[in-house]
């Protein structure tokens, strides 16, 4: 087995300082963004295949961790690109569509698996010597819908977005900034535009984990709605590629978003900005947990990339979303070199960061420091998982004799509380939820699909017993997961009522008109078998569920190409679906809205309010002004 190179944001460790180092994945290039619809062909498409088994019993539950299947052999070949620009739209031939072309990389980095070198913005060499993947052309801007599954052999290599090497500067434009007629033409904007309406009942907030509480969101009498704001995309330096800004948050009264080196806090319902937080270099990671003092955390650059200093994700800060300010901002080592932080979590009052040299953790109000990387240790703390409890994915052994150990520990004191020890060969994990505790992981890198997930591990978080296997093969199930790098960043996938509800994979609906759908469906946490729920899409409709509201779960519908998207409520007994939000089918807002598939954005929902926006910039150039963010309201 080949390995893969070390990231390009973790510094070079001495030698035998700190546990032992694991060759770094790849990180990940920027998601394609959808094209403009073609023309449909003359002739009919051909039928897609039939949807997955959803009444598939899972595979025998093994007493202690999920033994790998040996000599298992890698696929034959990636899967076949998705056809076609999204759902209801007639598929078109293969050529131009599926995974764009790659484009070099932004410090001028080889491509994977041995492609030439390309030259990169400012001709030199990668930092380090560390060998990147090149990053993917941008689709042409437009379509609306579209695949979510890339290439297998570009999607296992692209699995952290957020973790592209960033050379930043310029500025950003802020939503009602310009105020030129020409924004308002080709944008969606237009405030009395409005949706569809709906009945509905009342829906609500949720942890993603336990079910607690009742369900807060309350459908609107009337649920169409309409285009509160949108936020341009930063314009990137010449000779850049892609920056990473990943992170958005939600308050009772404050939409929030990472630019380039800044975070800005928005008005929810007018866009205006209310605060804009400077920072000295850009985000590399960001934790959507946010405390109920509107607290949250992030990893940042201490200063910005330069084409002889790309800079490592050192800074650690939490920052107050309501005043717009840092709190803290802190640092660790490993030896004598600064820690390069992947991820950044929030759990039990502590902010805890992960990485290939180990994990930190300091006190959430106070900055105080709870524990940092011991060179003594042979395993580390890759990433953490946070919200109502603090669970590690702690690695130990050799590169290829890898052993993951998830544990749930004391977040005061790093005492480990209960531990799982999965099987060797399953070399990284996401967490989905802490409580209860699921965590999702791709075994014998069987999915196949890129999407890190062929199986969830249902742990007692008290035992640190296994409590149930739930296979779920990536052609039949849609959630994704990024094990590698950002621990808890999974879509497509929520927790509650002691069930994981999951996406399924688009399939014919079924009868003559060719269309697409999918469906929400759950697994029993206790059993891991399916409880026979199940929240269909609609014709040409794709759902996704977003987060828990107590004990019902929150969907974002992804539309056919002739309508505006939806929000809705799925009752967790009934399974009864209630429209929250129907947004606006003008094409100027189908445009913008396409562009934020929920595998490659951040969607938030809250209040009657729906926040799309993009996790990176580029200097790819299409027909439309290109928009990082875009809020609908029903009220």
């Amino acid at each position: 087995m080949s390995q893969p190179p070390p990231p390009p944001n973790q510094p070079p460790q001495q030698p035998g300082f700190g546990p032992p180092q694991e060759p770094s994945e790849p990180q990940t290039p920027a998601p394609p963004a959808p094209a403009t619809p073609p023309t449909p062909p003359a002739q009919p498409p051909q039928q897609p295949p039939a949807g997955p088994d959803l009444n598939k019993a899972p595979q025998p539950q093994p007493g202690y961790g999920y033994p790998q299947a040996p000599g298992t052999p890698p696929p034959a070949a990636p899967p076949t690109p998705p056809q076609g620009p999204g759902y209801g739209y007639p598929q078109q031939q293969p050529a131009g569509y599926g995974y764009p072309a790659q484009q070099p990389g932004p410090y001028g980095q080889p491509g994977p698996y041995g492609q030439p070198q390309q030259p990169g913005p400012y001709g030199q060499q990668p930092p380090y010597g560390y060998a990147q993947p090149t990053v993917p052309m941008q689709a042409q801007a437009g379509q609306p819908g579209g695949g979510r599954k890339v290439n297998a052999q570009v999607a296992i290599i692209v699995s952290a977005v957020v973790a592209i090497a960033l050379i930043v500067g310029g500025g950003v434009w802020y939503a009602n900034s310009s105020g030129k007629d020409d924004d308002k033409q080709t944008t969606a904007e237009g405030g009395d535009t409005k949706g569809g309406e709906g009945d509905g009942k009342e829906g609500g907030s949720g942890d993603g984990g336990a079910t607690t509480g009742e369900a807060e969101e309350k459908a609107p009498a009337a649920t169409g709605s309409k285009v509160l704001f949108q936020v341009p995309s930063p314009k990137v330096p010449k000779g850049v590629t892609t920056i990473s800004i990943a992170g958005s948050w939600l308050t009772d009264s404050v939409y929030a978003k990472s630019g380039l080196s800044e975070i800005t806090g928005y008005d929810r319902k007018s866009g205006t900005k209310k605060w804009t937080l400077d920072l000295p270099g850009p985000v590399c990671a960001a934790t959507p947990h946010v405390t109920e003092d509107n607290k949250t955390a992030i990893v940042h650059k201490p200063a910005m990339p330069s084409k002889t200093d790309p800079q490592a994700c050192s800074e650690v800060a939490v920052v107050d979303l309501a005043a717009g300010s840092k709190v803290w901002t802190k640092t660790a080592k490993s030896g004598t070199m600064p820690v390069s932080f992947n991820n950044v979590t929030i759990g039990g009052g502590t902010v805890a960061a992960g990485s290939t040299s180990g994990g930190a953790a300091w006190d959430l109000a106070t900055g105080d420091e709870r524990w940092a990387p011991k060179t003594s240790d042979s395993c580390y703390d890759a990433g953490y998982g946070g919200g109502a409890k603090l669970v590690a994915v702690r690695k130990c052994g050799s590169y290829d004799q890898r052993q993951l150990h998830i544990q749930n520990v004391d977040p005061k004191t790093g005492d480990v509380l209960a531990e799982y020890k999965m099987d060797e060969g399953i070399e990284y994990a996401a967490v989905v939820s802490t409580d209860p505790l699921v965590v999702a992981a791709d075994v014998g890198d069987s999915a196949g699909d890129g999407s890190g997930i062929s199986d969830f591990f249902s742990i007692d978080n008290k035992t640190g017993k296994l409590r149930a296997r739930l296979s779920a093969p990536g052609d039949e199930f849609a959630a994704r997961c990024d094990a590698i790098y950002k621990v808890e960043n999974c879509t497509g996938v929520t927790v509650g009522n002691d069930r994981l509800y999951i996406a399924t994979e688009e399939h014919d609906s079924g009868g003559d008109s060719y269309s697409q759908t999918n469906e929400v469906v759950a697994f029993d946490l206790a059993t891991g078998k399916q409880t026979g729920q199940r929240a269909d899409a609609g014709e040409n409709y794709e759902i996704f569920p977003l987060r828990m509201d107590g004990p019902d779960v929150i969907a974002y519908k992804r539309p056919p190409y002739d309508k505006g998207g939806q929000v809705v409520s799925i009752d967790g007994e009934s399974f009864k679906e209630t429209i929250l939000m129907e947004n606006p089918s003008t094409e100027a807002v189908r445009d913008v809205e396409s562009r934020m598939s929920p595998d490659y954005s951040e969607i938030q929902f809250g209040q009657g309010g729906l926040y799309m926006s993009s996790v990176y910039a580029s200097d790819f150039t299409s027909r439309e002004k290109e928009y990082s963010v875009i809020a609908f309201g029903t009220e």
